[in-house]
């Protein structure tokens, strides 16, 4: 179906894709994977002839259909029913000829073929997609033009799903979904015809709905079997066999050049020196697989823990107009160490909720009770157009940090995993997933006590979903999420709440219980069976991360200590570089230098206990 031969592509100079080459056979269903940057997107508008590679080709059979979701989403009048119709071209010529026909013969050869593309169920089809993909019955009907732009995508990818042509290329597709959608679409996906690449870092849906992993890293393609679950076994274990080859070849390499070293210049061992000399020249080195570690994030935990419950609900109810409440009857309470995650299909309140927690909307009737020194973090996409795109993320950390030196906000930065590099580039030339590191790390600042996460993990590649998810394990305030990424969910949240029927309750399954529910017509409560055992998880969850507590603080006190005594020697040595010190107060000069040993010292003894306690953490949580 598709077949990528040799291909090269440079992007500004940069080289992206070197000699790649792998085939996608019909019906197969590809998930291409890497890292942000690595050229993912990029392959994709070489496949749709949107980009011309410097050599090599990718070449679709001849004949086969191709579709894409293309960035502009619909608009205008067109319903949004009529826009999904409209992308099986075919069907729209045959029912434009069968209205204009007039000879016997080729009516009916139109109306048969209409029947063999099943055209008078098309509305059926359509509506189906539709609805999956979170369009109510009434809002199929509706314009394209009164939809946002996420719900525009969705129509986007319900006409390419609708179309079924022959190479489906998705670039992302759950970024403009829900978790119910995404649900869906690996359903739906699963059952689809054609062969699908599809670039996505939800893992969820790489496990679930592809055949085969792509991993493009250094311009290179290899392919594994299986989901990306399996990926990640057949990677690591790769990299294990390699780094012991490259082991093995750096001891038969150590021990050749001794040999040439020690006999090279003796007449009797000369001749086998010149043996080893070729056998060196001809060891080619093993190229190992080991990404570059991704940078953590830095989520500082509250000062000071607040008392049970933080938030309290009694009876509330919330809206945007007087007298039409989007959510009403409200009995619900938060806890400083809750880790909650809100399920529900959009346009049923989980914003609407979120934004109440914040306080960016007031209680209509009933009460919400709160503590008045709370601190609450907010993070939601649309919210990174406030990051000012001329600014750089130096000077937001700055007007952070007024008191602080320079050292110490580029240190910040580093904390945030913008290094150097990043550092002074203006924010409108980052990536979405930088820009949502920095805000990220922004909001989270001064260390709040609740932290409420709106779809945060969009823009961010696999790694740094995980990087983001650890960050999460170490942070000691409450957590509200919604989130359609059910790694992150499954990975740090506790206890979940679903938005429904215009209301918020808590519920008793699990993740895969909700699942499960999705794809039931009859909604039916989880067994009590498993009601206890996703009880017992979560319980277990929470005294995991309870337990490793202490440790992380003690790691997190090492590494405070350590920065002030490197801030200390940093003083210092600007002090000891003035030479006048020296005529004026050699004494001081002297009591200087005796503290900036005693300080080196000092950071020596702290870093061992330091790699003592990140090594105790990392085989406690590594317990099973």
């Amino acid at each position: 179906m598709l077949h990528i031969n040799n291909l090269v592509c440079r992007v500004e100079g940069r080289l992206l894709i070197n000699n790649a080459s792998f085939a996608l056979r019909p019906r197969t269903r590809l998930g291409l994977v890497g890292r942000n940057g690595t050229g993912k997107s990029t392959l994709i508008r070489i496949i749709k002839g949107e980009l011309d590679p410097i050599s090599g080709e990718a070449r679709i059979r001849k004949g086969a259909r191709l579709g894409s979701v293309d960035q502009e989403a619909p608009g205008g009048p067109q319903t949004i029913m009529d826009f999904v119709l409209s992308a099986d071209t075919e069907r729209e010529a045959l029912l434009k000829a069968a209205k204009t026909e007039t000879e016997p013969h080729k009516i009916a050869e139109i109306q048969t073929r209409l029947a063999d593309i099943n055209a008078y169920s098309a509305e059926a089809r359509a509506g189906a997609i539709l609805h999956g993909l979170g369009f109510s019955t009434e809002e199929q009907r509706h314009p394209c033009s009164s939809f946002s732009g996420g719900w525009r995508m969705r129509a986007s990818l319900a006409s390419m799903l609708f179309a079924a042509p022959d190479l489906l290329l998705l670039d992302e597709p759950t970024n403009y979904l829900d978790l119910e959608g995404a649900i869906w679409l690996e359903t739906h996906l699963k059952k689809f015809p054609g062969a699908v690449l599809v670039v996505s870092h939800d893992r969820d849906l790489l496990n679930t709905a592809v055949h085969q992993i792509a991993h493009l890293r250094a311009g290179k393609i290899t392919i594994f079997e299986g989901g990306y679950d399996s990926f990640e076994r057949q990677l690591a274990e790769r990299q294990r066999l390699d780094m012991a080859l490259r082991s093995r070849q750096e001891e038969e390499r150590r021990h050749l050049q001794a040999f040439v070293d020690r006999f090279r210049y003796k007449a009797s061992k000369a001749k086998q020196a010149q043996s080893r000399v070729k056998r060196l020249e001809k060891m080619r080195p093993i190229a190992t697989i080991v990404e570059n570690p991704v940078a953590p994030f830095d989520l500082p935990s509250p000062k000071r823990p607040m008392a049970p419950p933080m938030i309290r609900f009694e009876g509330a109810s919330v809206g945007y107009e007087p007298g039409k409440p989007i959510l009403s009857n409200l009995n619900l309470a938060l806890d400083p160490d809750d880790r909650i995650a809100l399920l529900g299909r959009n346009g049923q309140g989980k914003s609407t909720f979120a934004k109440l927690i914040a306080g960016k909307l007031a209680v209509m009737n009933g009460r919400m009770k709160h503590h008045k020194r709370m601190q609450v973090a907010y993070f939601a996409q649309h919210q990174l157009d406030v990051l000012d795109p001329a600014e750089t993320p130096y000077t937001h950390v700055k007007a952070r940090m007024e008191e602080a030196t320079e050292a110490q906000r580029r240190a910040r930065l580093a904390r945030f995993g913008l290094g150097a590099e990043h550092a002074e580039t203006p924010v409108g030339d980052l990536s979405g997933g930088e820009k949502a590191r920095l805000l990220l790390n922004l909001i989270a600042f001064e260390g709040p006590h609740l932290l409420i996460l709106d779809e945060p993990t969009n823009h961010l590649d696999m790694d740094s979903r995980a990087a983001l998810a650890d960050a999460l394990d170490a942070y000691e305030g409450a957590v509200l999420l919604i989130s359609h990424d059910r790694f992150l969910i499954e990975r740090s949240i506790d206890r979940l709440w679903i938005v429904q029927g215009g209301t918020v309750r808590t519920y008793d399954g699990d993740m895969d219980d909700y699942r499960r529910q999705m794809g039931e017509k009859e909604r039916k409560a989880p067994s009590e069976t498993k009601v206890q055992a996703g009880q017992a998880k979560r319980q277990a969850k929470a005294e995991r991360r309870e337990s490793l507590a202490p440790m992380r603080r003690n790691i997190a006190r090492l590494e405070a200590e350590l920065e002030r005594l490197r801030m200390g020697v940093e003083q210092i040595d600007i002090a000891l570089a003035k030479p006048e010190l020296y005529e004026r107060d050699p004494e001081q000069a002297t009591t200087l230098n005796v503290k900036r040993t005693r300080a080196l010292r000092r950071i020596d003894e702290i870093e061992d206990l330091w790699l003592e306690a990140q090594e105790a953490f990392e085989q406690a949580r590594n317990q099973p």
